[in-house]
């Protein structure tokens, strides 16, 4: 038996931020890092507040890839103001630490419940509405995705505005981030009806203003729609979970400290690649791998129409690769220039083993190797 279930309500559309001065709590702490809290933006999030009376604390200690010790400041905080909601604004790192440090913090003290309300500044990772936090263990460099129904936010606020000044660069990683969680849940061996809908929306709302936000950051109408792409995509991959690509960019993050989009980005055409079995040399097959017949059609729904699967594979991953060329990503390691030959190829062992112990990695849709996923990093770089 399986369920479905949406755990946040969602604010969104022209002025969602007013929701702020609505809120049932008296008490709040607002999480957000040092570049929102010293900024205009932070203005957004308090005037409502002010508005309705409501005290609050911000706590801006956040930095990104959301460190184990960084957690452990911000428990500190929470045990010390007692707020009886938490206001999380930012993108994944601040959203994801304050998932963990309300986590933490209701663990070892006396609260029955404290409301978390997330308010996303990026169009990425889709946390708002997610059960899933990823930590990184600095010491250790390991990211670890937790998962529990009750990191979930209960409120989610999106709203445009938020992300009108993000640069083109973080656009694309951000972007890509969204495509990569709608096509990992759409092909995960988790799938259903209900994720599958919310991945096929998502998918179809990035190819059709996913470069239109790169372009021009003041195309409200495309800021606004990737903001909502990245909320389904989060739902649905909340409810099916993820797979290899997003196993392998963990380690990338954790090891080289590549943000963890762009590092979704490009591995995507070579996770499709490896869970087809398609590739540039392939010819048509009496039989195909069942996930095959679910990138095609995400192939269609981008448009990309073929007359055949590897066809239609195929123009998958070519038009990913163009996007990842027109927004100026990186397609290899060997690109970003800050990493030598020697310092990537000596972790690669490391790396495949923390990508298959990774929480994401079961349920891609092929059965992986240590030796497939040292492969799929060799041809990386």
């Amino acid at each position: 038996m399986k369920s479905f279930d949406i755990k946040t309500k969602i604010f969104f559309g022209d002025n969602a931020l007013d929701r702020l001065s609505e809120i049932p709590y008296k008490r709040v702490l607002v999480i957000t890092d040092p570049f929102i809290a010293k900024g205009p933006m932070i203005s957004m999030i308090t005037n409502p507040l002010k508005k309705a009376g409501i005290e609050f604390d911000i706590f801006f200690d956040v930095v990104p890839d959301a460190p184990v010790e960084k957690i452990i400041v911000g428990v500190k905080k929470f045990l010390e103001y007692q707020p009886e909601a938490i206001v999380a604004v930012g993108g994944g790192s601040a959203i994801d630490s304050s998932k963990s440090i309300r986590e933490f913090s209701l663990k070892i003290s006396h609260y029955a419940d404290v409301g978390l309300i997330a308010i996303p500044t990026t169009s990425g990772t889709g946390s708002e509405v997610t059960s899933f936090a990823v930590v990184n263990d600095t010491q250790a460099q390991i990211k670890y995705p937790l998962v529990a129904e009750s990191l979930t936010p209960d409120e989610a606020i999106l709203d445009a505005e938020l992300v009108k000044s993000v640069p083109p660069s973080i656009t694309a990683d951000t972007g890509m981030d969204v495509l990569t969680h709608a096509m990992e849940a759409y092909v995960s061996t988790n799938h259903n009806e209900f994720s599958a809908a919310l991945s096929e929306k998502a998918v179809e709302i990035c190819g059709v203003f996913l470069l239109r936000a790169y372009l021009d950051g003041n195309d409200t109408h495309a800021r606004q729609k990737m903001h909502v792409a990245s909320c389904l995509a989060g739902l649905s991959f909340n409810s099916a979970s993820l797979g290899l690509n997003h196993g392998m960019a963990h380690q990338l993050g954790a090891q080289f400290h590549i943000p963890h989009g762009r590092a979704n980005a490009m591995l995507l055409p070579h996770i499709i690649e490896f869970n087809t079995g398609i590739n540039m040399g392939s010819r048509s097959q009496k039989e195909y791998h069942p996930c095959v017949k679910r990138y095609s059609t995400l192939a269609h729904i981008l448009g990309l129409s073929s007359y055949n699967k590897v066809m239609s594979v195929r123009s998958l991953v070519n038009w990913i690769e163009f996007m990842l060329k027109e927004m100026k990503i990186p397609t290899r390691i060997s690109e970003i220039g800050t990493i030598t030959v020697d310092e990537y190829m000596s972790k690669v062992s490391v790396m495949a083993d923390a990508a298959l112990a990774d929480g994401c990695t079961p349920t891609n849709p092929r059965e992986v190797t240590k030796e497939d996923v040292m492969k799929i990093y060799q041809q990386l770089w």
